[in-house]
């Protein structure tokens, strides 16, 4: 439906309320003053109150001049399009705003995933080029402390053990070497004894 059907659907159905409107509310007197001036400002309520008080009653009519209903169509008319460049005006601000609604939204998914791909940086560890998860991260940092405490442990072990056999060995070497000195001097006081027995023997034979 087009403005102009719009309007003259709209005044028909005003003319008609207005026919039936009561009058007691606007006094009128034989010596009625007219005066159009209410028609060109206020609400398009207080107008047509205005239309209502000015025009001629004739029982069950009301007579209005043409002119009062030109200037109560054009002020429709400009309210009329008013509204609809406030209705253009609103659908352009939803259009703008449900633009800017899915931007937010779009900038809401880039931060989103932007903090997911920060999340896994931070829970992430590079060892040896190779991206970890801090808690495999630390369970591998954990294994190579055991592994390299025990390695250190065992050499402990194994060097207190080569200290004590080389120890041992030393000792067994001096022991060995008091022995030897021992059986020498043994046997060069042996060797003397044999010699002068010996050479006691000689001697008697002589």
């Amino acid at each position: 439906m087009n403005f102009k059907k719009l309007f003259c659907y709209i005044s028909t159905i005003l003319l008609t309320i207005i026919s039936v409107m009561p009058t007691s509310g606007f006094a009128q007197t034989g010596t009625f003053k007219y005066s159009n001036e209410g028609l060109k400002k206020g609400t398009i309520e207080s107008q047509f109150q205005h239309l209502n008080y000015i025009s001629r009653t004739q029982p069950p009519y009301k007579l209005i001049r043409s002119e009062n209903l030109d200037i109560i169509r054009q002020n429709i008319r400009d309210s009329i399009t008013v509204l609809t460049k406030e209705i253009a005006t609103l659908k352009s601000s939803s259009s703008n705003v449900a633009a800017n609604t899915k931007a937010l939204q779009d900038s809401l998914g880039n931060v989103a995933q932007e903090l997911q791909q920060e999340q896994a940086k931070t829970d992430s560890i590079s060892f040896l080029g190779i991206p970890f998860s801090k808690s495999t991260y630390h369970m591998l940092v954990w294994t190579l402390i055991i592994v390299f405490g025990l390695l250190f442990l065992i050499m402990l072990a194994s060097f207190r053990k080569a200290k004590v056999d080389t120890v041992e060995h030393k000792k067994t070497a001096e022991q060995v070497q008091d022995e030897l000195q021992t059986l020498r001097k043994k046997s060069i006081e042996n060797e003397q004894k044999l010699r002068r027995q010996l050479q006691d023997e000689l001697n008697k034979r002589l």
